[in-house]
């Protein structure tokens, strides 16, 4: 199952390494990571997707990042109400056959064309996940060269 935490912590050298230590001595990966100043220049928000199976190991983990010192507040979204996107940036191919493709995608998706080049377009996708992989795959069909993500950020409402 996958849970969406989010830690407030320290803007400080050393604590991403700190926090995501305690996700892999646990054995988990995690899934999306994203890390950014909060209005708060000396406060950064961590928002950690990860996988975890097992509910009893993931409550002494949150217990364990709240013991660290540069931890000031954890939340797990996980019987919250909350607004999660995510931003992808994704380079197509773009020929005669996929020119209205993806113009009907654009549309349909209120996706952002950010440049177009003469082999190929880089559009912006700013989605909950969920919709965002469903964009994907139909992007899939018109033929993905590149693709980058910043991992999900969380709120809650």
């Amino acid at each position: 199952m996958k849970h969406t935490i989010q830690a407030l912590v320290e803007n400080k050298f050393g604590v991403l390494a700190r926090v995501s230590s305690l996700f892999s001595a646990r054995g988990y990966n995690i899934d999306s990571l994203a890390v950014g100043e909060t209005q708060d220049a000396k406060v950064s928000c961590m928002t950690i997707v990860v996988n975890a199976e097992d509910e009893r190991i993931l409550e002494q983990i949150k217990k364990q990042l709240h013991k660290l010192i540069d931890v000031i507040t954890v939340v797990d979204f996980m019987h919250k109400e909350y607004v999660s996107r995510e931003l992808i940036l994704t380079k197509v191919s773009k020929n005669k056959n996929n020119k209205d493709k993806i113009g009907k995608l654009v549309k349909k998706h209120n996706l952002k064309i950010i440049s177009e080049g003469k082999n190929n377009y880089i559009l912006e996708i700013c989605d909950e996940f969920h919709r965002a992989e469903e964009i994907l795959k139909e992007l899939k069909n018109v033929g993905i060269k590149e693709l980058m993500r910043t991992g999900r950020l969380a709120m809650g409402k």
